[in-house]
């Protein structure tokens, strides 16, 4: 080999090296707006309770004044009972159902969620974003009675966004006035313990985004104003600034003894805690706390030359929500983040019909440089699917190790056969796609989407009263 051939060789690697890396980025920018809720509702369920305000919504979709591009909505005291727990793994759980039913007429569909005895953490995207989040995966932390119990602790869900990696996390810290050292101790574990098992993004820290939030149970220091009723008298003349100076969450972030790394605009509402249910009246068997935060913490310098950014645009909480001894608490971010310029997308071959009670072969291409996976599998969905969770029927896609590794650089055109026992309705449109897996906990991602295809039923075979 020439050295000349040889130098242009050197460098056409060198490019493709870089351009797998986040130095090389594009010029798309992209605001994507988070909107974020949080609330212990105290074992209650959401029946005939409407949800739209607390969404920042209006009751008919063609009146609203906003829809973010996502919705992240952590729960707190979510069917505690330890035999609700195996009753959730049957059916849909009736908050998420509720938030789904308001949400779908807008477009967004469930990414993932993540349920842990008394915690639940949903991720809500507008459907034109699905096929730029990729290796999603949940976490989950215990930290009541010692890490043997989940009414205590946290759970996550992370995945990357266009070309930003974001974590969210729903924590349910140690209670009451005096179980400071124990909230504090909760949250080093979560912070130590909670690992993922994708990229560079290992733990809670090192992701571009993180928002942390939740029934975090600081309360107003106690040496500060022991006695309830003089909280509230704060309260009633609007004196929130002193209180929120001693506040235990605020103390702890200026010392660093936890959430040191996270930021909060500081809250200018009233304390969310405790309340006599069904009331806005506070329950004086406890002093008055903001126990119920958002915060959140930006690595700017994860991407060479660009400066990610968040601004968090609102932090309020619902006063007019009553069921339980806690007010929701929501608040909305812009982020930026930028495209990915390695992000390759599947893509199907159409489907003119799929018979049912027959096998049914469909056609994919995958694109030079798609890099398949153990485990990457095609579903098959409803035309108007509404979560990442509800496949009709699933295959593992045919991986070649041979034929992977020798035409990794071309075009590939693969083909997948469904048995014949799928049953799908006929009359209804359905749609592949295509998920890449890591075959590790939860890891995943959408990386293809075909069109609607119709359904036939097989035609019944000639008997003896068909032949004259």
């Amino acid at each position: 080999m020439s050295r000349n051939s040889w130098n242009i060789e050197l460098l056409l690697f060198c490019v493709v090296i870089l351009c797998t890396t986040k130095s090389c980025v594009s010029n798309e920018f992209h605001d994507l707006r988070v909107y974020i809720v949080t609330w212990n509702v105290g074992t209650k369920q959401p029946d005939n309770l409407h949800l739209h305000d607390l969404l920042g919504l209006e009751s008919k979709p063609e009146n609203d004044k906003n829809q973010p591009d996502f919705y992240v909505i952590g729960l707190q005291e979510v069917s505690a009972q330890p035999q609700n727990k195996f009753v959730n793994l049957f059916k849909v759980d009736p908050w998420i159902k509720q938030f789904k039913n308001i949400l779908k007429k807008r477009d967004y569909i469930i990414v993932k969620s993540e349920h842990l005895q008394g915690l639940l953490l949903v991720v809500f995207a507008k459907r034109k974003h699905v096929l730029h989040l990729r290796e999603v995966e949940t976490e989950y932390t215990r930290t009541g009675l010692a890490g043997f119990w989940g009414n205590k602790g946290a759970v996550s869900i992370r995945f990357n966004a266009y070309g930003s990696t974001v974590c969210v996390v729903n924590a349910h810290l140690a209670a009451h006035d005096n179980k400071l050292d124990e909230r504090i101790e909760d949250y080093n574990s979560i912070v130590k313990d909670m690992k993922f098992n994708v990229g560079i993004s290992r733990d809670i820290f090192s992701h571009d985004y993180v928002f942390w939030f939740g029934d975090l149970n600081f309360r107003i220091r106690e040496d500060f104003l022991p006695n309830p009723q003089d909280v509230k008298a704060r309260i009633m003349k609007d004196d929130l600034e002193e209180l929120m100076r001693n506040d235990q969450l605020l103390q702890v972030r200026n010392e660093g003894r936890a959430f040191q790394q996270l930021e909060e605009k500081l809250p200018m509402f009233p304390p969310t805690f405790k309340f006599e249910e069904g009331t806005n009246n506070y329950d004086l068997k406890r002093r008055p706390a903001w126990c119920d935060r958002v915060l959140y913490k930006v690595t700017h310098e994860n991407v060479t030359n660009i400066k990610l950014d968040a601004k968090q645009t609102s932090y309020r909480s619902h006063p007019n929500y009553t069921i339980s001894d806690h007010k929701p608490v929501t608040s909305e971010f812009s982020i930026k983040v930028i495209d990915d310029p390695t992000e390759l997308v599947a893509e199907f071959e159409p489907i003119n019909l799929w018979t049912v009670g027959e096998e049914n072969t469909i056609t994919y291409i995958l694109p030079p440089g798609f890099e398949e996976k153990e485990a990457d599998w095609i579903g098959v969905f409803k035309e108007h699917f509404t979560s990442l969770d509800k496949y009709q029927a699933w295959e593992y896609t045919n991986r070649d190790e041979n034929d992977r590794h020798r035409q990794r650089s071309q075009r590939r055109e693969l083909k997948l056969t469904f048995p014949d026992s799928v049953s799908l309705r006929e009359g209804r449109k359905y749609r592949l796609l295509y998920f890449q897996s890591t075959g590790t906990r939860g890891v995943t991602g959408l990386a293809g989407i075909g069109d609607p295809f119709p359904i036939q039923k097989r035609a019944r075979s000639p008997g003896p009263d068909d032949v004259d």
